[in-house]
């Protein structure tokens, strides 16, 4: 299998499977001489971690980060960078069932087709369980940001419940189990997800992220715009169907004059715009703007309603799929879209440094 790495200076490699006995990422390109410890990194890997609520899988991992090289007495050296987490809360035997049959909905199929053979116990590497090794390698690319780069991610929609934006605030994301930052909507979204939960089955999700402090200049034309790595980057997280940068697909129904982020004079050089619809990048550079994204992830596709489908050989069969799986896992995916964020801003800064110096 190949294409298990993304970025270019900045570029990550992530490895192993679901139910292995541990995953983890190689870090190539980070500068030399950037504090960090196992205990920064940590502090991400607790936001994304299973088990936390009643919303998400119960499969209780610690995801303890381990640093295996790449830093010396606290710094990085420069040298690739190999982090390493350990699978503990293993439980294979509720795979059992779909060794024979495909998941609706999953990569069963796809893989199978693709490779020959797939691993069944809980997807293998097409598991949502890679993500934790991308939200380490996103606690390296934050420290190489530096601290005026501030990245937040947040839901703005589960099933067909939306927030509303004039409720938004922004204390309240850490404030509930749905990173909401809408406290009535997090109420809602408690008893929609509890009755999902209860029926066996599963809904999607929206999720916002916001990057604050985004140098000007990130990005180039043609082939390497900002918007378009962030876009690719989003993709690749398990279960994203949709992509958009600032207004996005809303921007079809607006007119020019009212989707152009007019400008005046500003303080220093840079001017103040008076909206935000590109979601700072025009052209595919950064305006020194928020950069937004946001991303559409289905519903979960393991849920306990039995679902037709065949089987290895091609015989029409029934699966019901058993096991610890997130009812919207939208609210873990938050995390991992924060990770993404900062894994893309990191490779487009060093890159516009090695270019503009």
């Amino acid at each position: 299998m190949s294409h298990n790495s993304f970025g270019h200076l900045f570029r990550v490699t992530t490895w192993g499977e679901s139910h292995g006995p541990a995953l983890g990422c190689i870090i190539d390109g980070c500068p030399s001489l950037i504090d960090i410890t196992e205990e920064e990194i940590q502090v991400w890997m607790d936001q994304r971690k299973p088990g936390q609520n009643r919303f998400t899988t119960q499969r209780r991992e610690p995801d303890a980060v381990k640093i295996l090289s790449g830093v010396f007495e606290g710094k990085t050296t420069g040298t690739p960078i190999s982090l390493m987490i350990e699978n503990v809360d293993q439980r294979s035997k509720d795979y059992g069932d779909i060794k024979e049959k495909f998941r609706p909905g999953h990569a069963d199929y796809s893989y199978q087709t693709k490779y020959g053979i797939r691993d069944y116990r809980g997807g293998g590497r097409s598991s949502a369980r890679e993500t934790a090794a991308r939200v380490a390698a996103g606690g390296i690319a934050r420290k190489v940001l530096g601290d005026n780069v501030k990245i937040k991610g947040y839901l703005t929609q589960i099933g067909d419940k939306v927030i509303d934006r004039s409720r938004f605030d922004w204390d309240e994301i850490d404030n509930n189990p749905f990173w909401c930052p809408d406290a009535e909507m997090a109420q809602v979204w408690t008893k929609y997800l509890d009755a999902i939960r209860k029926n066996g089955s599963s809904v999607g999700a929206v999720i916002e992220v916001v990057a604050s402090g985004v140098p000007a200049g990130l990005g180039a034309p043609i082939y390497g715009k900002l918007d378009s790595d962030l876009a690719g980057a989003m993709m690749t997280i398990n279960a994203v169907k949709g992509v958009e940068i600032g207004e996005g697909f809303s921007a079809a129904a607006l007119t020019g004059e009212s989707n152009a982020d007019e400008m005046r004079k500003g303080d220093g050089q840079s001017p103040d715009f008076l909206s935000n619809h590109a979601g700072g990048i025009l052209g595919g550079i950064s305006t020194g703007q928020d950069v937004v994204v946001r991303f559409a992830v289905k519903p979960t596709s393991s849920i306990l309603k039995p679902r037709a489908t065949v089987t290895k050989s091609g015989e029409d069969a029934e699966i019901v799929t058993k096991g610890r799986h997130d009812p919207c896992v939208g609210i873990r995916a938050v995390p991992v879209g924060e990770a993404m964020m900062a894994c893309v801003l990191a490779d487009h800064l060093l890159r516009h440094r090695g270019q503009q110096g």
